[in-house]
């Protein structure tokens, strides 16, 4: 008769045990739905298309558009802008440059309501649309074709941003410029990547 209360003591202990676990696991849960609704958020900015009549995704850049032939700039194509755009930006590098990213090309102010820039894009400040060129490390306003050294070969991109506003910057402005002048504004972005060797 004395054992009997000692069995019931441990028999409230057990389901007070299995009510806890329970509790943690919900808990687990909770958290995990927490972080999702978060990842969603951080997720939330949109993605442009972009494309080019001259190489598709990963594919080499025609010499056409490098430093081995006439080095003018690619037609490029892009949709997916949202509502609300006020104006684009492109920025082209090479990560892949011995000395660190080079920087080929810079466009800002390109008006909202373009779909794309057409093939040879004049090496000048400001182009007739009011778009504007930034320095490339070429140390020129303009595009400055693919010319990597011998080896493999490297990567090349060509980023768009859909802007909730106009850049005030003059013409000539540096990449860390115009990321800086971006920031807080892009509404949405996509790169196409084309690879050119030696």
């Amino acid at each position: 008769m004395k054992i009997r209360p000692f069995i019931f003591v441990l028999l409230i202990a057990a389901i007070s045990g299995c009510t806890a676990v329970k509790d943690d696991t919900e808990a687990n849960v909770t958290d995990t739905n927490v972080t999702g609704a978060n990842v969603t958020e951080v997720n939330t900015m949109q993605n442009i298309s972009v494309s080019s009549e001259e190489f598709r995704e990963g594919d080499m850049i025609p010499a056409e558009y490098t430093g081995d032939g006439k080095d003018v700039s690619p037609a490029l194509s892009w949709n997916g802008i949202p509502q609300g755009t006020k104006s684009i930006a492109l920025i082209m590098d090479d990560p892949d440059a011995p000395r660190g990213t080079f920087v080929h090309w810079i466009i800002y102010n390109i008006p909202a309501d373009a779909a794309g820039l057409p093939k040879a894009i004049p090496v000048k400040d400001i182009l007739d649309d009011g778009s504007r060129q930034g320095k490339t490390d070429c140390g020129e306003n303009g595009y400055c074709g693919p010319s990597p050294p011998p080896g493999k070969p490297h990567r090349y991109y060509f980023r768009i941003y859909a802007l909730d506003a106009k850049l005030d910057l003059p013409p000539g402005a540096s990449r860390s410029e115009v990321e800086k002048a971006m920031k807080g504004h892009i509404l949405a972005k996509g790169e196409l990547m084309g690879k050119y060797g030696r």
